[in-house]
This record gives structure tokens, C-alpha cells and sequence, in this order.
């Protein structure tokens, strides 16, 4: 079972844009950045999707804070590839940020990413 968290400011929508793929073996909860870090760190949960308005800082701050920049990405406004996703992973990065007004594409296509992990 692959755990994702959703925070931010669009957390809501996040958690639902991935609910919708109904992807196997996918559980999603929205969280808040600080619970998230605490069960990303203990091993209750795998990943967070964190979002903002730019996603730039916000979207991450407290986590990058709390586990570190090696764990966290952050996308910004772009919509990364598969294979860039994909490269994040295998370099172990387990917490993305991204901007709230491209939840409908890089949502999806991180949890699939996620869920093949």
C-alpha cells in the first residue's frame, strides 16, 4: 500500500484529483505540513503533494524544513515528464510541490509515478 499525503493550499483538490484515478494499492489522506512531516518520518505515510499559488516556497517550506531538501522537489509552475518524475524517485525524493493551478495535470501524473514506485 503506497500512502500519499496532500497539503497546502489546494490539498483538497489534490487528494481528490488522485482519489478519481482509483489507482490499486493508492491510499490518500489530506494532511497538514506539520503532521505530514511526522508520518512521512515515522513511516505511516510515503509521499506528500504539497501546493500554493506558485508553487515555489510555500507549497514545501515546513517539510523542507523538517526532513531536508535531499527528500523535497518542487515543480514550480511546470509540468514535469514521466521521466523526470521518474528520476526524482530513483534519486529518492518522496515530497513534491507544485502549483495549485496545475493540480489537474502534474496530480495525476505524480501518482501514477507514485503508485509504479
Amino acid at each position: 500500500m503506497t500512502k500519499i499525503l496532500t497539503g497546502g493550499v489546494g490539498k483538497t483538490e489534490v487528494a481528490n484529483a488522485v482519489r478519481a484515478l482509483d489507482l490499486d494499492g493508492v491510499e490518500v489522506e489530506v494532511s497538514s505540513d506539520m503532521d505530514a512531516a511526522m508520518k512521512l518520518r515515522s513511516g505511516q505515510a510515503d509521499y506528500y503533494l504539497g501546493t500554493c499559488h506558485t508553487g515555489a516556497g510555500a507549497s514545501l517550506g515546513v517539510l523542507v524544513g523538517l526532513l531536508g531538501r535531499p527528500a523535497c522537489h518542487t515543480f514550480g509552475r511546470t509540468v514535469p515528464t514521466e521521466d523526470e518524475v521518474a528520476a526524482l524517485l530513483a534519486d529518492g525524493k518522496k515530497v513534491f510541490g507544485f502549483s495549485m493551478d496545475q493540480t489537474e495535470t502534474v496530480a495525476p501524473l505524480l501518482a501514477r509515478a507514485l503508485a509504479r514506485a
